[in-house]
């Protein structure tokens, strides 16, 4: 049952994510986004870690994709317009991106050591007080540049919307 969930979820949030990059409108893509975070919010679930997923979903599918569609809706951000499409673009991209992920995939492959499988439930490190001390010994520093990164982008984004008096 365990495996069937993960190829339903995993399937939705692939889709999602395709519908990301596909969607011409920023608030559709947006909301393609939410679903991806909500899917990779069960298959955490799926694989034990409950506090992940529940971060997740008021972290990333709430705060951070509220903020996301405030800074849209502030620019205001119309449907992307059409460009003429070249001809090598539209005949060699897709089989060009297929040889490049089978490529990446057997690199991936050939260059990890064999390891042991996931196996449903086994993850043991998702408790709020291992994700905290590693968050604020190991990762200190990525987490407190991100968080100046996100204030950065909020202020860019003010000051691109603000009207000039």
């Amino acid at each position: 049952m365990d495996a069937i969930l993960f190829l339903i979820f995993a399937t939705i949030a692939v889709l999602c994510a395709i519908n990301l990059v596909v969607q011409k409108h920023p608030i559709s893509s947006a909301l393609s986004l939410i679903g991806v975070m909500a899917s990779l919010a069960v298959l955490y679930l799926l694989l034990g870690g409950e506090f992940l997923a529940a971060v997740q979903l008021i972290v990333y599918a709430g705060a951070i994709m509220v903020l996301f569609v405030f800074v849209i809706m502030l620019l205001n951000a119309g449907a992307e317009r059409r460009s003429n499409r070249s001809l090598m673009a539209t005949l060699f991209g897709v089989p060009l991106l297929a040889a490049f992920l089978a490529l990446v995939a057997y690199v991936i492959q050939r260059g990890l050591p064999p390891t042991e499988g996931v196996y449903f439930g086994g993850f043991t490190q998702g408790t709020p007080r291992a994700i905290g001390r590693v968050l604020f010994t190991q990762y200190l520093l990525p987490f407190e540049v991100t968080s100046v990164l996100i204030l950065i982008a909020i202020i860019g984004a003010v000051v691109l919307a603000r009207k000039e008096i």
